[in-house]
């Protein structure tokens, strides 16, 4: 974990750290040298005669006050993948609050890196981040720790979740997820871990995930995560998808689609890191996370294109696409939370579900998919706040026809290949009882962070969802 402190003086931290700062922030030295760098337009840095900084970057006051599209963070990347020091110093005199939201969780997700993962006998040896400096007036300072307190929490929470989406399908199995899970919710007293095997999985008539990881020699899982934080109040739940490993099953993907298929348990993931962020923070909820645990493999058992399956609550789908699975594991999991609390506050599920998403909305925003207004109204806020945006797409009986089978009572893809994000929400909406608010979180673009022609996890939408819960609390 990254330390910090907020400091009121440049005069407070020790020589050789690296400073970032607003060209116009007023506790900068008046030196030749930084007078000079606030004279350029753009962004300045420099290595050189910068002492007692081993490291100064002045940046575009715009930066500090623009979340839309990132831009603060997006110029800290580069200069961050090799850090000039241990120590970091930021400036956080005049920033917009979503903005400064966003580069907290930046800073604090430089905690982990694909090095740690241990998988390279020589991995890099390179200066971390491990100290924070988070240079403020003085009257900001009290409402500055309980922001930063409160997004290192959440980092912490993205952090277990990309860690764990980041390991090779071949480790982070359905029992894998589900063993890490049980260590890191062990410190939290609030956290409990409830498990189900594929025994169990089939006595408690959850066909859907079943049929989905029958072809596999890694069986499924169901694991639910209790947050205890409060008594006596209704309880609000998660579902996460969990394709630990996704071929596509018999309707084979090829190669390259198949390459970052690890990643399709991120929905699970994030809903394990969204508890740990609460726990952490010591919310006063009562929370449970589904996570439906599933490797989509070939083998003799694989479900076939044109089967039927059974889910908890008594529906059936026909499966005219086996890669088509993820919307199968969260119909389960979301009749079964609504089965395990008809009362609950709502229930929110996220998943890697669609490519058809990503051609929609792109890489930065989420789909959100709902038929209760004040969750959809909830949600966008939430993300509008945090920078963790979503979209709406719509959600009606228009969408009838697509999931429409003549064998069972729905089929999981149309066949018209028409509206596939929508579609796949509108079936999950069976599954929910109408009295029990839902929302369909379609993280397909968001879930990965991409530059240079590589993926890894991001860690969202665990921002969001935090957001979303302490207004929900206010």
């Amino acid at each position: 974990m990254i330390a910090w402190q907020c400091i009121t003086s440049l005069t407070q931290v020790p020589p050789g750290g690296q400073l970032i700062a607003r060209a116009s922030c007023p506790l900068l030295p008046d030196t030749p040298l930084i007078n000079e760098m606030r004279r350029l337009p753009e962004i300045a840095d420099t290595r050189f005669g910068c002492v007692p900084f081993a490291r100064v970057t002045l940046l575009p006051d715009a930066h500090w006050q623009e979340s839309l599209t990132e831009s603060l963070v997006n110029a800290l990347r580069p200069l961050l993948a090799i850090p000039a020091s241990s120590r970091l110093i930021v400036d956080l005199t005049d920033i917009n609050d979503t903005t400064l939201k966003q580069l907290l969780r930046f800073l604090f997700n430089q905690a982990h890196r694909l090095d740690d993962l241990g998988l390279k006998s020589n991995p890099a040896t390179r200066v971390r981040i491990t100290h924070i400096d988070a240079l403020c007036l003085p009257e900001q300072q009290a409402k500055l720790e309980a922001l930063i307190q409160q997004q290192q929490a959440i980092a912490t929470g993205m952090i277990a979740a990309r860690r764990l989406a980041d390991l090779p399908g071949d480790r982070c199995t359905p029992q894998f997820v589900v063993e890490e899970a049980q260590r890191l919710c062990a410190p939290f007293p609030t956290l409990r871990c409830e498990v189900l095997d594929e025994t169990q999985i089939a006595e408690q008539g959850l066909g859907l995930l079943q049929a989905v990881g029958q072809g596999a020699s890694t069986p499924p899982r169901l694991l639910a995560i209790h947050y205890d934080g409060a008594e006596n109040v209704p309880v609000r739940c998660y579902v996460g998808k969990g394709i630990t490993f996704d071929t596509g099953g018999l309707w084979l993907k090829e190669g390259a689609g198949m390459y970052t298929m690890k990643y399709d348990m991120c929905g699970a993931s994030g809903v394990l890191g969204l508890l740990l962020a609460v726990a952490q923070m010591a919310l006063p909820v009562r929370m449970m996370g589904v996570l439906a645990l599933a490797e989509n493999a070939i083998g003799p058992d694989a479900m076939q294109p044109g089967s039927v399956a059974r889910a908890c609550n008594g529906m059936t789908v026909e499966i005219n696409n086996t890669d088509a699975e993820g919307r199968l594991v969260l119909a389960d999991a979301i009749a079964w939370a609504a089965q395990r609390h008809p009362q609950a506050r709502y229930i929110i599920d996220m998943a890697t579900l669609t490519g058809a998403v990503v051609k929609a909305l792109g890489y930065e925003l989420s789909g959100l998919m709902t038929q209760h207004d004040p969750l959809r109204e909830a949600l966008t806020d939430a993300g509008q706040r945090c920078g963790d945006d979503v979209w709406s797409l719509p959600l009606d009986a228009r969408l009838k026809k697509q999931t429409d089978s003549a064998i069972a009572d729905l089929c999981n893809t149309p066949t018209n290949n028409a509206a596939i994000s929508a579609s796949a929400a509108w079936l999950l909406h069976h599954f929910c009882p109408a009295e029990i608010p839902w929302a369909h979180l379609d993280i397909s673009g968001t879930a990965l962070w991409r530059e240079n022609g590589r993926s890894v996890a991001s860690g969202r939408p665990i921002p969001l969802l935090v957001e979303h819960l302490l207004g929900d609390l206010a």
